[in-house]
């Protein structure tokens, strides 16, 4: 008897454990996880797509330095990166048939000269370069189909090293080089001389612009299973809107879709969140 007692009381605690069990996981599945996230407002205008060009720096006129007849360089009144003006005497030349007097034909600066006094030089290659390194020149070769995308004297912005310049289109090839490219070339102002010659310049283009149209953050697109959607911020909760993309560069995106102007679009965290979410909006941006 006792041990049918004890048997049947095991039985009841087991019983209310396991209750109390069921009650602890009910009361866990009713609280919600709340996510964190970022948003930016969706915004209303024209999206302008941008192609990005590749080029050389390189100045904008250069004279070579010539010389009449070979020699031994007696005098070398210029180095490198010297500035001279016209008719500044540059070098005396001991020649078979006397000394030559070099001048400089132009203003500008001395380059590429590879002579020092004493050395034996030749009428066959420069003696040096006079540069115009004040208004520098880009120069850029482009498939044909890009041609129309320029006229001469528009401004476009180009990016050398970090710096941002303002490129005024002067020359557009009208026949292709060896490689089939047309040459285009656009100038720049130099003025703080920080641009050298050889160095990368990428010039921005607008190729394509799509009007009144919602922009979102590029990073704000989810594509998942074939479906394109993004999330809104509404009470407090993430909600799914499929959307179609009709234009998209590298930070924003024209799209079509259930979404407002001034929509707080989810650009961080949206990975994780599934329709109806409860969130928290840690960082709100423009």
């Amino acid at each position: 008897m006792r041990k049918m007692f004890v048997s049947m009381t095991a039985i009841a605690l087991i019983g209310v454990l396991a209750a109390c069990n069921q009650n602890d996981e009910s009361d866990e599945d009713k609280k919600e996880t709340v996510t964190p996230v970022e948003t930016v407002k969706a915004t209303t205008g024209d999206l302008v797509v941008e192609k990005s060009l590749y080029g050389r720096t390189a100045p904008v006129s250069t004279m070579p330095v010539t010389l009449q007849n070979p020699g031994e360089i007696t005098e070398l009144e210029v180095e490198n990166g010297e500035m001279v003006e016209e008719d500044d005497l540059i070098a005396i030349i001991k020649t078979a048939r006397g000394n030559q007097n070099i001048y400089a034909s132009k203003d500008g600066e001395i380059a590429n000269l590879n002579a020092e006094e004493g050395a034996m030089v030749s009428n066959s290659e420069p003696l040096a370069v006079i540069a115009d390194f004040d208004t520098m020149k880009l120069n850029f070769t482009l498939a044909a189909g890009t041609l129309d995308l320029f006229e001469k004297e528009d401004t476009f912005t180009a990016l050398i090293d970090d710096k941002e310049y303002d490129a005024e289109i002067t020359s557009i090839g009208s026949m292709p080089d060896d490689t089939g490219l047309f040459p285009v070339e656009a100038t720049i102002e130099n003025k703080d001389d920080a641009v050298l010659a050889g160095m990368v310049a990428v010039m921005k283009v607008p190729e394509k612009r799509v009007k009144d149209t919602v922009i979102v953050p590029t990073a704000a697109i989810v594509d998942e299973s074939g479906e394109t959607f993004i999330y809104v911020i509404e009470d407090e909760k993430a909600i799914k809107k499929e959307v179609s993309i009709k234009e998209s560069q590298s930070n924003e995106t024209a799209i079509e879709g259930e979404v407002n102007d001034g929509a707080q679009v989810v650009t961080n965290g949206q990975l994780t969140l599934t329709d109806e979410s409860k969130v928290n909006v840690v960082k709100e941006g423009e």
